[in-house]
Order: C-alpha cells, then sequence, then structure tokens
C-alpha cells in the first residue's frame, strides 16, 4: 500500500522559517518525481516545487530562492525548506507522485497546514 506522510507544518511569524517532510512507503522511491503541492483557502491547487529521481529540482516562482526541495533515498523522504516565509504562503501542503500539474500525480499525502502569520 503506497502513502506519502507530510510533517513539519505549523504557524510562523512573516519572515520565519519551517521544514517539511514527506515520508514516502513506495517501491522504487528512487524512481520517483516528487513534488510539493499547497493550497490555500478558496484557491486551487498549484504546484510548488519538485525533485526529479536524478535529483533535478525546480520551483514555482512564487517561492524561487526561499524555498529548497531535496530528498533522501535512503530515508524515502524529501523535504521542502521552506524560509523568509510570507503570509501568502498560508495553505495545506501536500506531496504526491509528480510534479506541477495537479492532473499528473497517482498518489498523494493527506497535507499539513501552514500558517504564516503578520
Amino acid at each position: 500500500q503506497v502513502q506519502l506522510v507530510e510533517s513539519g507544518g505549523g504557524l510562523v511569524q512573516t519572515g520565519g522559517s519551517l521544514r517539511l517532510s514527506c515520508a514516502a512507503s513506495l517501491s522504487f522511491f528512487d524512481d520517483y518525481a516528487i513534488g510539493w503541492f499547497r493550497q490555500a483557502p478558496g484557491k486551487e491547487r498549484e504546484g510548488v516545487s519538485c525533485i526529479t529521481s536524478d535529483g533535478t529540482t525546480s520551483y514555482a516562482d512564487s517561492v524561487k530562492g526561499r524555498f529548497t526541495i531535496s530528498r533522501d533515498n535512503v530515508k524515502n523522504t524529501v523535504y521542502l525548506q521552506m524560509d523568509a516565509l510570507k503570509p501568502g504562503d498560508t495553505a495545506v501542503y501536500y506531496c504526491a507522485t509528480d510534479c506541477f500539474d495537479v492532473r499528473r500525480p497517482a498518489y498523494w499525502g493527506q497535507g499539513t497546514q501552514v500558517t504564516v502569520s503578520s
């Protein structure tokens, strides 16, 4: 059974940092691109960042330079380091087994709430 479990969300002030984790029970984890998405209240889910099987990373323009994605294939875990957080980053953050296009992932985590106070 495939599971993606996010953790690390919480409440932080503007300018603060959080590190999200996505732990995957997934055969051949190394072969998957893993993406982070977010959904703010009243808005559509959007892709935030991606890391491919060979470690190539990419970011939405809104988070470029502030967020860093990484993976540990021994631990089957992907991380999202979020720095210089803004109130506009407030959302539920999800990890999934593909990137940027919400129609593509076969598997999703349950999400973790990130709230940035002004």
